[in-house]
């Protein structure tokens, strides 16, 4: 069975989804308090989390940030504030989708499980795909899905590696923001135009690499972006 874990303070709420979700065969594991949701994390290894933002004590976008130095955990964030900005501020943070308040189960569900069918199915390169791809100050491992940056190992998510790697494999070619959601195989999320550009500032900071003076990925004004960095 599945494991999924939502961290959320609203009990009614989290019952009655457990209720539902356990139609589906998906074990929904419940931390009503934002700490016990962390150490949940580590001992129930949930493929999936659903957070809530507004709690006690800690919010959900402070949670999300600590989450994110320690894990690629799929992310799914709950809010009654459907602003676009917290939208922007959860995607910023490595949130992997949003869904606003009240929603319907069904639709969460149909979420969850387009993001675990992403997750699992993280396409294996073909063996012409799987080799080294090396750049001045910067290595690709396709089979591994591992990246280094002057020799130091950097931790990419799933949709951060596949960019990397569509973006690097096409050296020179300019993608705009429509050509890059085509590119991340896979990738059934909703990457309205403002997210792409957050992606690839999330992209750009872990690779520590600067739109001003870009190493790796330059910026092509009012078009889109290219990778610069010379092969070895």
């Amino acid at each position: 069975m599945n494991n999924i874990l939502v961290i959320d303070d609203d009990k009614d709420l989290t019952d009655n989804l457990s209720v539902f979700f356990k139609k589906y065969d998906l074990d929904l594991v419940v931390a009503n308090e934002p700490l016990v949701g962390l150490k949940l994390i580590e001992e129930s290894e949930p493929k999936l989390l659903l957070l809530d933002v507004m709690m006690p004590k800690v919010d959900g976008f402070t949670l999300c940030k600590q989450i994110r130095e320690k894990s690629n955990l799929p992310i799914i964030m709950l809010t009654a504030r459907g602003k676009l900005e917290d939208k922007i501020q959860g995607f910023e943070i490595g949130v992997d989708d949003y869904l606003p308040k009240p929603f319907e189960p069904l639709e969460l569900l149909a979420r969850v499980q387009t993001l675990m069918r992403r997750s699992e199915r993280q396409p294996r390169p073909e063996p012409s795909e799987s080799k080294a791809i090396q750049f001045s100050g910067l290595d690709i491992l396709p089979a591994q899905q591992l990246v280094k940056v002057d020799g130091c190992e950097i931790n990419l998510s799933g949709m951060e590696f596949h960019l990397l790697h569509a973006l690097a494999t096409h050296p020179g070619k300019v993608f705009n923001r429509e050509q890059i959601t085509g590119a991340l195989k896979g990738v059934e999320v909703d990457l309205y135009g403002r997210a792409v550009d957050i992606l690839l500032s999330r992209l750009r900071q872990k690779l520590n690499d600067s739109a001003a003076s870009p190493r790796f990925i330059k910026t092509i004004r009012g078009i889109g972006y290219t990778f610069i960095a010379a092969p070895l």
